[in-house]
């Protein structure tokens, strides 16, 4: 896993070379064939570059229903690349079209292990940083719990790259809940934070919107439609939020792609209205980054 470590002070923001592009989510309809999954995922993303998209995203398990039985069959080797459909393809797309590309997440067999993890790909088409999802998804209702680390081992490291279009912090759904992430992100100078996810109806209703909009910097989450394959519905609603927490662009439930404006100047305005990482107690809280 790769990761950049290096911190900015703390009333510096360097806005990035390429400060203002166009970003795109694909929110797309995943069924129970992987050939299929590859297929539409690979036209979303010849689409939205069509469309002059320089920083394309794609959701969480994308290339299997999200249940269990679908991921050890789905799963992929990262170690043997020419046996990674899903690797080989991001990496092609991400270089004919000059282009970064987000992965959204597939699951990755390690050590006869299975992760959730996201693979991040620069405009040559390497490989630039992978994240496998921190926090897993353990959810206790009557007639509707869920349990995820039943199926996944929990990654361990966060995960923030530099690319051609700034300093992303990646997330997977669960990790968006987990605030001293995102700032751990800002702290390091993230010009955006990205999380693919497939939050359900419950949650999707009452935090999806929510937490995306709550942390002050460029955040994205894109989303597998509702209509995907699998017993686990999806609340969909890709968006992109600006610092300020206003909504830059949105899906709703269908499959869709979104193409919004980025405009990294936000962020410094946003850091000078509240300058809030100069105004933390660190004489009574402190943010430890174990880097």
């Amino acid at each position: 896993m790769e990761s950049t470590a290096a911190s900015k002070p703390k009333s510096e923001y360097l806005v990035p070379r390429i400060s203002q592009f166009k970003i795109a989510l694909c929110q797309l309809l995943v069924t129970t064939d992987k050939d299929t999954n590859l297929n539409c995922a690979r036209n979303m993303l010849e689409e939205a570059a069509d469309k002059g998209a320089k920083l394309l995203i794609l959701p969480e398990m994308w290339v299997c229903p999200y249940s269990h039985e679908y991921y050890a069959k789905c799963a992929e080797e990262l170690d043997k690349e020419e046996s990674s459909q899903a690797f080989s393809m991001l990496s092609k797309v991400a270089s004919s079209r000059k282009i970064t590309i987000v992965g959204g997440s597939i699951p990755v067999r390690k050590n006869c292990k299975i992760y959730n993890t996201c693979c991040v790909f620069g405009p040559d088409g390497k490989l630039r940083a992978k994240h496998s999802k921190l926090h897993l998804f353990d959810y206790y209702e009557p007639g509707a719990s869920f349990k995820e680390s039943d199926s996944f081992t929990a990654g361990d490291t966060p995960t923030i790259v530099d690319t051609d279009v700034g300093r992303i912090g990646i997330g997977i759904c669960h990790d968006i809940r987990f605030p001293e992430l995102a700032m751990l992100y800002r702290a390091k100078g993230a010009d955006l934070i990205i999380y693919p996810g497939a939050f359900n109806m419950s949650t999707g209703k009452m935090l999806w919107e929510l937490e995306t909009k709550a942390r002050q910097v460029f955040v994205a989450v894109c989303s597998p439609c509702r209509d995907s394959a699998g017993s686990y519905t999806i609340w969909g609603h890709s968006m992109i939020v600006g610092p300020s927490g206003e909504t830059k662009g949105r899906a709703e439930h269908e499959e869709n792609i979104v193409i919004a404006e980025i405009d990294y100047a936000e962020n410094q305005l946003q850091r000078e209205l509240f300058p809030m990482l100069n105004q933390h107690k660190e004489d009574l809280y402190k943010l430890l980054d174990t880097e």
